[in-house]
């Protein structure tokens, strides 16, 4: 299945934000943009999301300077720090608060340092040969950011005129986000101060984009008009954390979260006995957990996926990934979730197309729940899995076929007689091949090659040696296996 798309030109009508200063919005003048402006860089980029609480013991800018060449080793090409912002006092949940709850938008949280030691931390990683991005909460602000008192009107208020946290717009219902105050996209005045703010880090700070919470809980019409000032900034990596097809294809984001995809592999880790969480009972099709009951999903389940989201999507690409902060303190680690499986599904994360995610802890085999309101610390010891995420980025670096959106190759499928559990499929682009056979489940499987077209003789990357490839040939798998096999 294909699953890479053209970053075409594109045309977008909105507002062209024009701010002499935070006090003083003007209003936006209509204006054209003809496509994104994305930095060359990211067409093969790798993802690495910074957990700055918990990173080291001193949690600072200055401290995580010294992380920067064991990261670019690694392969690591783009860092996502969670919000650098200060967290909100009034209302917050556990000792520390959320990090989603900002109470200065313009400011670094102190505990992290100053924005002059963000600004040289910034420098270290350009430095390096690196890029960065924040994360950004655009739906809330915390309960004593400035923005309460000066601009009341900015937020969403009930019928009693108070302000409110933050409603599921599924169910209408409040979602308990108690430590945040929903802000009103339908303030015009408001938007344009979120994107004065927006701005400023860009100017002043020289970040390379942003990761936007909430993405989908903010009006499509925001974001382009958003982008309309930003792009002219400069280029830029802009990642939404939703999954919605329109703020990608009218050119807003350059990529989002392949959350289905992920949800999917969950699955398929409970269905095949490898989720430590869930109790391996199978009845009529389902896997029974109390009252809860999940599908039972095989390796087929992701060829629909990405028939799916080849539909949806005209343009950009999806992150993939087996954790994320979300995904390791409310769901569990990559090891309760996806057990013996976990390195089966990151070799797949890191091959199908798509942008890889690590999240911080996951090279050193963290199998860690993270607190999210506390202070927590991580067993980094001799970082276990660094080789294996090395092996497979220098891959995705040197391999055109697995290159990000249209800059890598389709993903074509290999029957293996056994497709609900091999997982097996071969891209190529410009004379570049990578074939990759994953068992997808918790007990050995042989895959019988049918079909032509993948034949040859290739470097097998995680062995270290060369490899034919045979059509027609039969391979054993032992569970959870995979045979991960490139050109070059």
């Amino acid at each position: 299945m294909k699953y890479s798309f053209l970053i075409s030109v594109i045309t977008i009508i909105a507002g062209l934000i024009m701010v002499s200063c935070r006090q003083k919005p003007q209003e936006p003048a209509t204006q054209v943009i003809e496509k994104p402006r994305v930095p060359d860089w990211h067409k093969n980029a790798v993802i690495y999301e910074v957990n700055l609480r918990h990173y080291l013991k001193d949690n600072t800018f200055k401290a995580f300077e010294s992380q920067i060449p064991r990261l670019k080793e690694m392969g690591i090409d783009l860092l996502w720090f969670m919000p650098v912002n200060p967290i909100s006092v009034k209302n917050r949940k556990g000792e520390l608060g959320s990090p989603y709850s900002v109470a200065d938008y313009y400011n670094t949280n102190p505990e992290y340092g100053t924005l002059e030691d963000f600004k040289h931390m910034v420098q270290a990683i350009h430095d390096a040969g690196m890029y960065i991005i924040i994360d950004w909460v655009p739906n809330h602000t915390g309960w004593d950011n400035p923005w309460i008192t000066e601009h009341p009107d900015w937020y969403t208020k009930d019928k009693n005129g108070n302000i409110t946290d933050p409603i599921d717009y599924n169910t209408g219902k409040p979602w308990g986000w108690t430590d945040v105050a929903d802000l009103n996209f339908d303030n015009k005045e408001m938007r344009i101060g979120m994107i004065d703010a927006l701005k400023f880090w860009i100017n002043e700070t020289g970040i390379d984009g942003y990761r936007m919470d909430v993405a989908h809980g903010v009006p499509v019409d925001f974001w382009a008009q958003c982008a309309d000032s930003l792009y002219k900034i400069k280029p830029l990596f802009m990642l939404s954390e939703g999954e919605v097809p329109d703020i990608v294809n009218n050119g807003t984001f350059i990529a989002d979260y392949g959350w289905e995809m992920h949800h999917n592999l969950n699955e398929i880790a409970a269905s095949q006995g490898a989720n430590r969480k869930k109790a391996a009972n199978v009845v009529q099709g389902n896997v029974k957990e109390g009252e809860k009951h999940v599908k039972i999903k095989n390796a087929l389940s992701i060829d629909t996926i990405m028939a799916k989201k080849a539909k949806q999507y005209q343009k950009g690409y999806q992150m993939q990934f087996t954790s994320n902060h979300d995904e390791n303190s409310w769901a569990g680690t990559e090891f309760e979730r996806m057990g013996d499986g976990h390195k089966a599904f990151a070799v797949l994360t890191a091959t199908i197309p798509g942008l890889p995610l690590v999240y911080t802890g996951q090279e050193s085999a963290m199998d860690k729940q993270l607190e999210f309101f506390k202070k927590d610390s991580i067993a980094w010891g001799d970082y276990l899995y660094a080789g294996f995420y090395k092996t497979l980025f220098d891959l995705k670096h040197r391999n055109k076929a697995l290159w990000n959106g249209s800059w890598g190759g389709p993903l074509v499928k290999i029957s293996t007689g056994n497709d609900n559990h091999i997982y097996a499929f071969i891209r190529e682009k410009d004379g570049d091949k990578a074939v990759v056979l994953i068992n997808m489940s918790s007990k050995p499987q042989v895959a019988k090659l049918i079909g032509t077209g993948y034949g040859g003789m290739y470097n097998d990357v995680f062995a270290g040696h060369s490899y034919e490839l045979k059509e027609g040939a039969s391979i054993e798998f032992t569970p959870w296996s995979y045979l991960v096999l490139s050109s070059n």
